[in-house]
């Protein structure tokens, strides 16, 4: 069975770029042949470009994000550890449940979802927390977070970042901002399918590592041994050869249309689609000085929450019209929101011409058949 072709407007994942898609049909190779790791070699330089470190340790981690979020915390935290979290969205809530399995002392900064975290708040939460964990771009809530004030005051704790959402789609300073440990996910702004977590550590932090974290998959030490070259290869796991081909692929696009190239194309569609969905009568959610451009959610309008099946209708509809994915909303946020990514190659302003095309139909369509159908029960249109 085929799977639809899909403009995918959704949290993630977003389309691939043309040449990841040409990666992706490439002969395999070993995993240890030397071609193989001349690519793994340079793919690593090309993600500490995209970071913008010098980070020795810098790698496409096998797995999702969430892979790349337990590596960050399993690798640096020991049981009883004090962990500073921020939350205001699911993530920052996951980063929490994850370190709390560890054994930490999580200390929980919250805001209110759909508002962005203090950061006077955080670096206030411990005198001498181990660790300091934030999500940048809260893809449950379309938030971005600060992150320099709190890299510039953490005194001796490590700076853990969740960039999943932000690398490669917005200004992201590894080094210069004071983070000691990011990680992302390849299917947002990057425009990779779904699959590697590239990850970063700063050797502040490599001193630091747990000797035997609690995760041996996951363990950084370990697959260092197979990821840098001096000194030999030494065999972790089967590295998901493909992927790292379409990583690379994708950086490569990501770079040759530059880093700050990359960032203003995905602003000028996030503009467009808020401007658009504004337009509409739609009202977004996240204030406008901490708004993401390329994830976008508007509260559903209250005549679709009204209407019978609600907002997941309208996904529905256009997902089978239309062929374009957009994300509900989840945790308090389900069946109030929708998400709209516009994201790697996705972020085109074609694709926001079609999507607020289609929605501007569905939406009215629904309003129409309600009102027939009140008519035709008998009752009255309003």
């Amino acid at each position: 069975m085929l799977l639809a072709d899909r403009q995918l407007m959704g949290p993630g994942p977003s389309n691939p770029y043309p040449e990841v898609t040409q990666a992706l049909s490439a002969p395999i190779t070993g995993h240890l042949d030397p071609v193989f790791l001349a690519m793994l070699d340079d793919t690593c330089e090309l993600l500490r470009r995209a970071f913008r470190t010098s980070n020795p340790l810098t790698l496409p981690l096998s797995g999702t994000g969430s892979a790349g979020m337990e590596a960050a915390l399993v690798n640096f935290v020991r049981p009883g550890d004090p962990v500073v979290v921020g939350v205001n969205g699911l993530f920052g809530e996951r980063m929490c449940e994850v370190a709390s399995r560890i054994g930490a002392e999580v200390l929980r900064v919250e805001a209110p979802w759909g508002e962005p975290l203090d950061p006077a708040a955080l670096l206030g939460a411990h005198p001498s927390p181990a660790m300091i964990a934030l999500v940048h771009a809260e893809t449950s809530t379309g938030v971005r977070n600060d992150v320099a004030e709190i890299g510039a005051g953490k005194g001796d704790a490590l700076l853990m970042l969740d960039a999943v959402t932000s690398l490669g789609g917005m200004e992201l300073e590894v080094d210069a901002w004071g983070v000691d440990v990011a990680y992302a996910g390849t299917q947002k702004c990057l425009g990779v399918p779904p699959g590697l977590a590239p990850i970063t550590v700063s050797e502040r932090a490599r001193r630091r590592m747990v000797e035997r974290p609690q995760s041996w998959y996951l363990d950084l030490g370990l697959i260092s041994r197979y990821v840098e070259a001096a000194g030999g290869r030494m065999y972790h796991h089967t590295a998901p050869v493909p992927m790292v081909a379409a990583l690379h692929a994708g950086l490569g696009v990501l770079l040759a249309e530059g880093l700050e190239g990359s960032w203003a194309r995905h602003a000028a569609c996030g503009a467009m689609l808020q401007g658009g969905l504004e337009d509409m009568g739609m009202r977004l959610v996240a204030p406008e000085s901490h708004r993401l451009a390329q994830l976008t959610t508007v509260w559903v309008p209250d005549e679709v929450v009204a209407s019978s099946g609600g907002e997941a209708r309208v996904r529905s509809e256009l997902l089978e019209r239309f062929g374009i994915e957009i994300g509900s909303g989840v945790g308090p946020m389900a069946g109030r929101v929708w998400r709209i990514g516009c994201m790697g190659h996705t972020a085109r302003e074609r694709n926001v011409w079609s999507l607020l095309g289609a929605m501007d139909s569905v939406i009215g369509s629904f309003a129409s058949k309600d009102a027939a159908a009140s008519v035709g029960a008998g009752g009255d249109r309003w």
